[in-house]
């Protein structure tokens, strides 16, 4: 695969994530088209893509759409909806693939990638991991909080080809860190190893990172559940790094006090939300090694019932 002049990419799922990455590309001069729906579709279409950000405003002129058909091959998909819509979106994102296009699935959790090669094959997929603190504030508004603002991604197999240094080049703007990986799974299980704990903490208890980084026990919940995730991780052969828990306080003591996760504001608000994703897959997960993980156990079940309701299976009143 190799650059052209002007290379296209398309954001499938313009939330807080994707809609970033969509603005800093197209504020590049990137030729960049967003898969979109609803109120956030029609006030992209109207006033562009707005982004307020600690990294500097922007607003983005993109091709907003509803269908992928519209769009047609891209040389880049950054796939960027929530993990339960990955299957759908996939499926939908046929259009945009040509002879050498390239997915990046941006979703957490270890197995996103998976399942999108189950559905196009796995010749155009990369695994992919992004760091950042942003929501959509409102239709066609990114508000961008905190994080690095970085895209990581890699080959699943853990080895080089020449696509990985032709996607670095497209994606690489400013306003964005991208990193190839030597290793994306491991990356991927790194990133579980702070989100999970940060959101599944602040998700049970309804407080900010500033509060349960500082109460002594909340801060040990959340040391736990990290070493429950490494443990795992390393006995189903993961080659972590060895400083990762050092890396993840200092990635979470960084954080906006008011930060909280994007598990924690779903939960709150009654969405579904991507709770089977992060806890769900380090409890089944640890089932499977051998490993017992107490507390994301007990998290996951404590949240179980608020997840079932939102999703329309049980029905009851707080």
């Amino acid at each position: 695969m190799s650059a052209r002049a002007d290379p296209r990419v398309a954001v499938v799922g313009a939330g807080g994530v994707g809609g970033y990455f969509a603005a800093r590309l197209a504020a590049a001069g990137r030729n960049v088209s967003v898969i979109a729906r609803g109120a956030h579709l029609e006030a992209i279409r109207s006033s562009g893509l707005r982004l307020e950000s600690v990294a500097g405003d922007a607003v983005a002129g993109v091709t907003a759409t509803d269908d992928p058909a519209e769009v047609g091959p891209v040389d880049v998909v950054l796939l960027a909806v929530k993990t339960w819509q990955v299957g759908e979106a996939a499926a939908a994102s046929r259009p945009l693939l040509g002879e050498a296009t390239t997915i990046v699935p941006l979703q957490n959790g270890i197995e996103a990638a998976d399942r999108v090669a189950a559905i196009v094959g796995s010749g155009p997929v990369l695994g992919g991991v992004a760091r950042i603190i942003s929501y959509v504030a409102g239709p066609g508004l990114i508000r961008h909080v905190g994080g690095p603002a970085a895209i990581e991604f890699g080959e699943l197999d853990g080895q080089a080809s020449d696509r990985l240094e032709t996607v670095r080049a497209i994606l690489d703007v400013p306003g964005t860190r991208v990193t190839i990986s030597g290793d994306i799974r491991v990356a991927l299980w790194e990133k579980l190893m702070f989100v999970v704990p940060f959101g599944a903490v602040g998700a049970v208890t309804r407080a900010p990172i500033g509060i349960t980084r500082a109460l002594p026990g909340t801060r040990r919940m959340i040391d736990d559940a990290m070493r429950e995730i490494e443990t795992v991780a390393r006995t189903l052969g993961m080659r972590l790094a060895d400083d990762v828990p050092q890396r993840a306080w200092s990635f979470l003591d960084a954080l906006p006090a008011a930060g909280t996760a994007s598990l924690q504001r779903d939960i709150a608000a009654g969405r579904p939300s991507e709770m089977e994703d992060w806890c769900g897959t380090v409890v089944r997960a640890g089932e499977r090694a051998g490993v017992p993980v107490p507390v994301l156990t007990f998290i996951y079940h404590s949240l179980l019932p608020l997840e079932s309701r939102a999703r329309g299976e049980l029905t009851f009143v707080d």
